[in-house]
């Protein structure tokens, strides 16, 4: 059985790795970790992974990224996959961002950067033995 897979966005590569790093430690038995380093990569590859019968069931996504801001990347996404379960962790999102990506995106959890690493797991965690 193919394991599900958990979408890292943000633009800073050193970010990115740290969220890989710590997610594939204490996560692999659950989940695949992919990443991307903006919003339409992150959107190719939730594309590419559907079309190779691969799901992407949670997406942790900055705010703050140039091109498509996070919340946009939200609204975008949940058109097509209103199930993908949907993480912004941002040391700079605005409120009425968080709330757009709320109402119009169903956001599930806003995490302020840095974030503590036992929280983000046990919040991925949750979600994974879940589904």
């Amino acid at each position: 059985m193919v394991k599900p897979v958990v979408l890292c966005v943000d633009d800073e590569k050193v970010i990115l790795d740290s969220l890989k790093i710590q997610i594939k430690k204490e996560l692999s038995d659950l989940c695949n970790v992919e990443a991307a380093i903006n919003a339409n990569e992150a959107l190719e590859i939730v594309e590419e992974l559907q079309e190779d019968g691969v799901e992407v069931v949670l997406v942790l996504c900055d705010w703050l990224m140039p091109g498509m801001k996070g919340d946009e990347f939200f609204v975008k996404l949940h058109q097509d996959h209103p199930n993908i379960i949907k993480i912004m962790l941002s040391g700079q999102a605005d409120h009425s961002a968080i709330e757009r990506a709320k109402e119009e995106a169903d956001l599930h959890r806003f995490i302020h950067k840095p974030w503590r690493k036992s929280e983000l797991i046990e919040l991925l965690k949750s979600n994974l033995e879940a589904l």
